[in-house]
């Protein structure tokens, strides 16, 4: 199956910035997304991850709520697809904060569009938009991310958008505390990272709709004042859209 055109998020708060870049991404056949503040452009990509997931990112740094490096780093925890840093920022120091922060390449305004374009086709043939969104299953529990399904014995199981998030964050992180500051922030936002008691009650639904014995989890062990782990490692295959 032919691949969709790749989807770009352009992050700036400059709105003549957004437009021409908007402008002459499109006209290369890009698919265009946009964000004026960092906390939009987290959520933009959040919202995103499961339905048509945004391939690469123009990120400025200069945002008027929280610094670009900022986002960088909290998106870093979410994806691994290519980020450009687009900044005003020419000194050495911030292009190696923004490199060790986990950005692929790093362009100063003023720019040319023509090698801007470049630096993103070569990006994008490293890391192609996908045609495949993976399937987890462990022993009669499958979950299907693309299809936003969960099924335990071959029957449905719903799970609200909140449970279906923090299942999938805990999956990409078989094995790993995932805290609970990461998973309130980067399902509820930023301004929920202390409401822990959001995050117990979606805990004790998933356990009970999973069939995981609350008193002794096999499934979602609970790191007391931390955060949460996924005990079972996960077969993924990946399936063709």
């Amino acid at each position: 199956m032919t691949p969709k055109p790749a989807r770009i998020l352009i992050v700036d708060d400059e709105p003549a910035i957004r437009q021409f870049l908007r402008i002459s991404l499109a006209s290369q056949g890009f698919r265009i997304s946009e964000a004026s503040t960092g906390y939009a452009a987290i959520h933009t990509v959040r919202e995103m991850l499961t339905a048509d997931p945004i391939d690469l990112i123009l990120l400025d740094l200069g945002l008027p709520d929280i610094d670009g490096q900022q986002v960088l780093s909290t998106l870093r925890q979410q994806v691994s697809i290519p980020i450009i840093i687009v900044s005003v920022r020419g000194q050495e120091v911030e292009k190696v904060r923004a490199l060790d922060n986990g950005a692929n390449d790093y362009v100063t305004k003023p720019f040319g569009i023509q090698e801007l374009l470049a630096r993103i086709r070569a990006l994008l043939r490293q890391h192609p938009p996908a045609i495949t969104k993976p399937r987890y299953q462990y022993g009669a529990l499958t979950v299907d991310i693309a299809a936003h399904q969960v099924t335990l014995h071959g029957a449905t199981i719903h799970l609200t958008r909140k449970e279906f998030a923090v299942l999938h964050q805990l999956i990409n992180q078989t094995g790993r505390i995932v805290t609970q500051t990461h998973l309130l922030r980067t399902i509820w936002g930023p301004s929920h990272q202390e409401d822990t008691h959001y995050l117990r009650i979606v805990i004790s639904k998933l356990r009970q709709k999973l069939g995981d014995d609350p008193q002794a989890p096999s499934l979602l062990q609970t790191e007391p004042g931390i955060g949460y782990r996924l005990c079972v490692e996960f077969d993924r295959e990946d399936i063709n859209e």
